[in-house]
């Protein structure tokens, strides 16, 4: 009888315990916030993580590094889910994303392109210098190297910023030697515009160039001196206190000032796309089917806060303030619309 008393017991407490228990979140159920973003951007997006995680305890953000491209394909090709998405180049975003995918995106961040090297490791790195890179660049057993510009903003920037060098320096042959030699890029001119070709197999034709998929992938290369050489953002240079040479803001595409000139030279992807040179910016986005666009919201307003700020000054990847949003961006961010 007495067992039977205590059956009836625990079956009232679980029948009364079972509603307010059941379906609740639990510490140990961690909204995944994925974020999809440049590779350039891990550095400062790492920080954002773990400041952004102490805020919610309940969320677990997740980061892919792409090139920006390759990042847009991730959604908008092979079909996969992400919350947040992040482009070193914030044209790619209305170009590649409008108008199924996405239909706003904020400007928040610049950069520039530099010329990384190893002080300790680079050939000629103690005579390396603004006005004569090009040169060493073309020494023999010199090496250099960029990412895909089918894939990466950083690589078509930095086949531009050859071509505005040639512009710039007045130096005839300066493209051809280090991009037409030893690539199948091509190049052509129409009434002082300059329409570059990647193709889909670049084809690297000696051993003096080498394209990874994204910028990222050729730091380490360069760390331990199995390149002599790539071009990069200022702001990943400077991340992984490498030494860079500072090109003039005539062809570093970081100025507004210059915008007349960089827009001379145009380059074609392998998808036929046109990109046109202009100062670098940042875009962000949360997708049209973001699993969790409350969430990304949330992490778009921490990037673009005043911490956020901090992340990017401290990452040497100067932020855009206050952040400038284009197409219908949601009210909770508090950006007026352009």
């Amino acid at each position: 009888m007495k067992k039977n008393t205590i059956l009836v017991v625990i079956s009232l407490i679980l029948l009364f315990c079972a509603p307010g228990c059941i379906g609740e979140n639990t510490p140990s159920e961690k909204i995944v916030l994925k974020v999809y973003h440049a590779g350039s951007l891990a550095v400062p997006f790492e920080e954002v993580e773990k400041e952004f995680e102490a805020l919610h305890p309940n969320v677990d953000v997740q980061r892919e590094a792409y090139g920006s491209v390759a990042a847009i394909r991730q959604v908008t090709d092979v079909g996969k889910l992400c919350d947040v998405l992040a482009s070193a180049d914030y044209s790619l975003i209305p170009d590649m994303m409008y108008p199924d995918y996405a239909d706003w995106y904020l400007r928040f961040a610049t950069n520039e392109i530099v010329l990384g090297y190893n002080r300790e490791k680079s050939r000629y790195a103690d005579e390396i210098t603004p006005q004569n890179w090009y040169e060493i660049l073309q020494r023999d057993g010199v090496t250099f190297g960029f990412s895909n510009p089918n894939l990466d903003p950083c690589g078509y920037r930095a086949v531009m910023v050859c071509r505005l060098a040639e512009l710039s320096y007045g130096e005839a042959n300066l493209f051809d030697d280090l991009i037409l030699k030893n690539t199948a890029i091509t190049i052509t001119e129409e009434n002082g515009t300059y329409l570059i070709k990647t193709p889909e197999n670049l084809a690297p034709k000696t051993d003096k160039i080498t394209i990874k998929p994204k910028e990222t992938d050729l730091t380490a290369l360069v760390e331990m001196g199995g390149l002599d050489y790539y071009f990069i953002y200022r702001s990943v240079a400077v991340q992984h206190n490498l030494s860079f040479v500072d090109l003039p803001e005539e062809i570093d595409l970081s100025s507004v000032e210059y915008a007349d000139l960089y827009k001379k030279v145009k380059l074609q992807t392998a998808d036929g796309k046109i990109k046109t040179a202009k100062p670098i910016v940042y875009g962000i986005t949360v997708p049209k089917n973001a699993p969790h666009p409350e969430i990304g919201l949330e992490f778009v307003k921490f990037v673009i806060s005043a911490d956020g700020q901090r992340i990017f000054d401290s990452a040497g990847q100067p932020p855009i303030v206050p952040a400038v949003g284009e197409g219908e961006v949601p009210g909770e961010l508090g950006i007026p619309k352009h």
